[in-house]
């Protein structure tokens, strides 16, 4: 299976190099990069494994992405040196009161000495919208394809520059209404990133009002197509399955899951049956593309084949059909992106509940409650090297072997907050964290 995910990622991704982490969770958000060797243990603190880390203005969860010799990050500094966060397992839908003057930037840096290559403000005013307390004011990570860079910072619109920082254009979408779908009145902020596919940069926007899904011609900013959704809030970024069965644009919903053409915008498919709130990207192989949510009750995990038509939603009672390989409810996570990683689907809850099962039939190879710092998890797992990286919201990262069976390898301390998820490449793993973006490597 090994040797099948890296020949189906040169014949169906060739214009990606195995060192380039281009969007969130990397190429197609699969969050896997088995081309070399990652360290088992690192800290932070003691400087252990650390090959060099640089200060981060601004609190954000926008995650790295990396390309070529660069490393780039997206960030919102606004007057605050402490702006709130809270971490941690709790209900509360609060928004936070830092509303003053903000700059939302994007920072570049070289991957192999961390020095600083540029700092570009790309906009600078007050926050239209408010955030989570749990989220900041530019949770989205950019995408980049070597060419042009493309950030997506929420209300304040999509933005695209050069590998430079200079802005080739803005797109404003209009202030995103995105929170509590039960509670109209709280605002919770967007987190959906954007994509890049054949020159268009594609944006989810589920929200209190208009949701649509949308591209963007990526040398002028021209809007290429538009398609209405009908939707609750969301905050998942969607994903182009490219393989065998053809090209299908899939978004995650809490009404439906969708299939579209990538191209045109237009509707193949739609899967009911999932949360009320969802969060997490879909993921794929050739011939299985995985969506989960997490909100109860429903928590469902789906396999869809790529390639149906039409309404697939499953009835009452079934688990599988034609289109959908197989399916799982009450076990879904709420923030964390799946990853499919050497045969296995691996999900892992906010609550530190990391759970395998066998990629092609559905079954269970165990369900294991992992260690952590006491706050959670919020970024999604990265793995490498026939392992597992689960990064917890206290800047711990616990190490898991991949397998059927579960084995903890260990525990490493960042020692800052860890909300953004890391990115690979060329045997170095980066971590965006509250303060600073670490290089760990051996």
């Amino acid at each position: 299976m090994r040797i099948f995910y890296a020949c189906f990622l040169l014949i169906f991704a060739p214009f990606i190099n195995a060192k380039d982490w281009p969007q969130f969770r990397g190429a197609h958000a699969a969050g896997v990069d088995d081309s070399g060797s990652l360290p088992l243990k690192f800290d932070g603190p003691s400087g252990q494994n650390v090959l060099w880390k640089q200060p981060i203005p601004g609190l954000s969860h926008s995650g790295p992405i990396v390309w070529g010799n660069r490393v780039i990050v997206a960030t919102a500094a606004g007057s605050q040196d402490d702006p709130e966060l809270k971490l941690g397992l709790y209900g509360s839908g609060d928004a936070a009161k830092d509303m003053g003057p903000h700059r939302w930037m994007l920072l570049c840096f070289d991957k192999k000495t961390g020095k600083s290559l540029w700092q570009k403000t790309l906009h600078e005013s007050k926050p239209r919208a408010k955030r989570h307390i749990k989220a900041t004011h530019c949770n989205a990570t950019p995408a980049t394809n070597g060419k042009y860079i493309v950030a997506m910072m929420g209300s304040e619109g999509l933005f695209c520059t050069d590998m430079n920082g200079k802005l080739k254009w803005r797109v404003d979408l209009g202030r995103l209404d995105v929170g509590a779908y039960d509670v109209p009145s709280y605002e919770w902020g967007p987190a959906s990133s954007p994509i890049i596919f054949e020159g268009k940069a594609i944006v989810q926007c589920d929200q209190q009002g208009e949701d649509f899904i949308a591209a963007f011609d990526l040398a002028s900013g021209k809007e290429v197509w538009r398609t209405k959704r009908d939707e609750l809030p969301s905050w998942g970024t969607p994903t182009v399955y490219v393989g065998s069965r053809g090209t299908e644009l899939v978004a995650n919903g809490s009404n439906f899951i969708m299939g579209y053409n990538p191209k045109t915008g237009e509707e193949l498919w739609r899967l009911g049956g999932s949360s009320q709130i969802t969060a997490p990207t879909p993921v794929f192989t050739d011939d299985l593309i995985v969506v989960a949510s997490g909100r109860r009750p429903v928590k469902p995990v789906f396999a869809v084949r790529p390639g149906a038509r039409g309404d697939i939603t499953l009835a009452s009672g079934e688990t599988s059909s034609k289109h959908v390989a197989w399916s799982h409810t009450k076990v879904g996570p709420y923030m964390p992106t799946p990853i499919i990683y050497r045969g296995l689907v691996y999900t892992l809850g906010n609550d530190g509940i990391l759970t395998c099962y066998d990629l092609q039939t559905g079954k269970r190879k165990y369900r294991k409650r992992v260690s952590h710092g006491g706050s959670g998890f919020s970024a999604s797992p990265v793995a490498g090297g026939g392992h597992l990286y689960l990064p917890g919201e206290a800047g711990d990262v616990l190490v898991v072997k991949a397998g059927t069976e579960y084995a903890d390898v260990g525990t490493s301390e960042l020692g800052e907050t860890l909300m953004a998820t890391p990115a690979i490449s060329e045997s170095v793993l980066y971590f965006r964290a509250r303060h600073h973006l670490f290089a760990i490597g051996k």
